[in-house]
């Protein structure tokens, strides 16, 4: 059974930086797109940042310069490094991992971590 565990959420005040981690379990890593997402309340889930398979990176322009996306194949491991953070990044970020096997397409989301940025 595939997991997508995240960690690395909290609080944090505007200007300051936090890292989230997603270890995924079940899933040929190397082979899978990985990204995160997230939601604020009201609103709808949307793109952050994808890395795919084979290394491509594509970000939303709202975070553009400002977060990277990494991973870490050996460890099954995506990262998200956020610095600058803004009161409007603050939503619950989903790790996703999206891939396709036999032309059927995958896609598989963790249980969120919180992201909260105020003074």
């Amino acid at each position: 059974q595939v997991q997508l565990v995240e960690s690395g959420g909290g609080l944090v005040q505007p200007g300051g930086s936090l890292r989230l981690s997603c270890a995924a379990s079940a899933i040929i890593f190397s082979a899978t797109d990985m990204g995160w997402y997230r939601q604020a309340p009201g609103k709808q889930r949307e793109l952050v940042a994808v890395i795919r398979s084979g290394g491509r990176i594509n970000y939303a322009d709202s975070v553009k310069g400002r977060f990277t996306i990494s991973r870490d194949n050996a460890k099954k491991t995506v990262y998200l490094q956020m610095n600058s953070l803004k009161p409007e990044d603050t939503a619950v970020y989903y790790c996703n991992a999206h891939t396709v096997a036999l032309l059927n397409i995958y896609d598989y989301w963790g249980q969120g971590t919180q992201v909260t940025v105020s003074s």
